[in-house]
C-alpha cells in the first residue's frame, strides 16, 4: 500500500524519521511526499510493483478515504470489458464524497484516475463503511467487495446496478449510444431489488429515462419487476442527440438508428 507524508506524520513518523527509513531501505519514496514499504525484488525488476488497484485499496483501507471504483471501470472489472472500448490510456473512474487527494497525481501509473462526485447522482448517497457491513438499503444496493491482486485485498466497487447508472451519466459526451446499447445486451442478471432504491434515489432525470429506454429496447427479464410508478421521470423534453429522433414515451432525443437497427 501507499500513503502520504501527512498520514505518516499523524501516526508518529516525522520528516527526519522518514528520511532515515528511506535511507535504510525500510521505506520507498515513490513520489514527492508519497511512501510505501519496499516492494518485492521481483516486482521491482518487472516494473509491475505499483498498480492502480493498490492505490485505490490504500485510499479505502489505510487512509479511510471515501472513494469507490465505479462506472465504466466497475463494469470492466465485472466482465463487461468486451462491450466497452478503451482509449490508449486506461481511465480508472472513482466516485466519492471526499476531496480528491492531490498526491495521487504524482504517481507514475499506466492508468489515469478520473474522480467523480458521488452526490451528483444520488441525493442520499451513503458510502459503504469499509470496516463494517452496510445496513442501509441504498448502500447495500450500491457497493460490493472484490478481491484484488496476488494477496486478494478487498477492493470496494459499485455494484453493476449502480455502475450502469453512473455510466449513463457520461452519455453522450464521454460515452456512445452504441457502446451502451451493446452493454445492455449483456445486462441479463441485474437485480430489480437493487435497482429499485437506486432508481428512486437517482437525481438525474436524464439517467433514469435513458436507463428505462435502453431496458425497454432489450427487454431483460428483470425489467418487469421494476416499479416504475415510484421513479420520478420529471417533465419536459431532454435533447441528447442533435438531429436525432424524439422518443415520445420518455421525451428524449436518441439516434435515428443504432447498429443492429433496420
Amino acid at each position: 500500500m501507499v500513503t502520504d507524508a501527512a498520514w505518516l506524520e499523524k501516526n508518529g513518523y516525522s520528516a527526519s524519521l522518514r528520511q532515515k527509513y528511506v535511507a535504510s531501505g525500510w521505506l520507498d519514496r515513490v513520489a514527492h511526499g508519497v511512501y510505501r514499504r519496499p516492494a518485492p525484488a521481483l516486482a521491482r525488476e518487472t516494473g509491475n510493483d505499483l498498480s492502480w488497484g493498490s492505490v485505490v485499496i490504500s485510499l479505502q483501507t489505510l487512509l479511510k478515504e471515501h472513494f469507490v471504483v465505479g462506472g465504466r471501470t466497475s463494469l470492466e472489472l465485472g466482465g463487461f470489458a468486451h462491450y466497452l472500448s478503451s482509449g490508449p490510456q486506461r481511465e480508472i473512474h472513482l466516485y466519492g464524497t471526499d476531496e480528491r487527494p492531490s498526491w495521487v497525481r504524482k504517481l507514475n501509473l499506466e492508468s489515469r484516475f478520473v474522480f467523480h462526485n458521488a452526490k451528483r447522482l444520488f441525493s442520499n448517497d451513503i458510502l459503504l463503511d469499509f470496516d463494517h457491513e452496510a445496513h442501509d438499503l441504498l448502500a447495500r444496493s450500491s457497493y460490493m467487495r472484490q478481491r484484488w491482486g496476488k494477496w486478494e485485498l478487498p477492493l470496494v466497487t459499485s455494484s453493476p446496478e449502480r455502475a450502469i447508472l453512473e455510466l449513463l451519466d457520461e452519455l453522450p459526451d464521454r460515452e456512445t449510444f452504441h457502446q451502451v446499447d451493446m452493454l445492455f445486451e449483456g445486462l441479463l442478471n441485474l437485480s430489480p431489488r437493487k435497482l429499485q432504491p437506486l432508481l428512486e434515489d437517482c437525481k438525474s432525470i436524464k439517467v433514469k429515462r435513458l436507463f428505462l429506454w435502453f431496458a425497454e429496447r432489450h427487454q431483460p427479464q428483470w425489467l418487469s419487476a421494476v416499479d416504475r410508478s415510484a421513479i420520478d421521470l420529471g417533465k419536459g423534453k431532454r435533447m441528447l442527440v442533435k438531429g436525432g429522433k424524439l422518443d415520445p414515451k420518455f421525451n428524449i432525443t436518441v439516434p435515428e438508428l443504432l447498429d443492429g437497427d433496420r
